[in-house]
């Protein structure tokens, strides 16, 4: 078997476990972050690396269309902002370039999205903290491991791999459909 099909298998593998495992979560998820958009609050992306990517692409995706034209929806991405994330590393530490903008943006039922293959990212967890003592709901994107401080997190979306890559593309594929179904229910007429 050559690369390409191993590599097709791996993938049919965790997305039939994906279908298995997180189509009730998944649910639940929509139903809250709707219900939270529609009452008027904003949600927040972030995370590191190919991550910190993720949470730009899904932002935007909300911000100007996925599928349908629209009103925009109220995101940010917690990664972009150069000059910010370099003065709170340098003046701060790395660990609050989240937290810090939560703490200065999100009010209380906004939606924290944090995404972390690891479940383990230090600044995103603190993130969360700062989300819960603001009163924000946590929603993770994470892998198999799940998240090293869980009672942070209400919604967890735990991809069922430890191989980075595969966690990042089905993370990918999940924030499109979550975004979809945004705009689905909320701007459907």
């Amino acid at each position: 078997m050559g690369m390409f099909e191993e590599s097709i298998r791996e993938r049919e593998a965790v997305l039939a476990r994906v279908r298995g495992e997180l189509a009730v979560p998944f649910d639940e998820t929509c139903e809250k972050v709707v219900a939270a958009l529609a009452a008027g609050r904003k949600i927040y992306f972030f995370g590191n690396g190919g991550s910190a990517a993720d949470a730009q692409h899904l932002a935007t995706e909300l911000i100007d269309r996925l599928v349908r034209t629209r009103d925009p929806v109220p995101a940010l991405a917690l990664t972009t902002n150069a000059s910010l994330l370099t003065a709170i590393s340098n003046d701060k530490d790395f660990i609050h370039i989240f937290s810090r903008q939560v703490e200065a943006y999100a009010g209380k039922g906004d939606i924290l999205l944090g995404i972390s293959t690891s479940g383990g990212s230090p600044n995103v967890l603190e993130a969360f903290r700062e989300g819960r003592r603001i009163g924000t709901m946590n929603v993770g994107f994470t892998g198999a491991r799940g998240w090293k401080d869980p009672e942070l997190v209400d919604h967890t979306l735990a991809v069922p791999s430890e191989d980075t890559q595969l966690i990042q593309e089905v993370h990918i594929a999940l924030g499109h459909l979550l975004c979809h179904v945004i705009e689905e229910r909320l701007f459907a007429s």
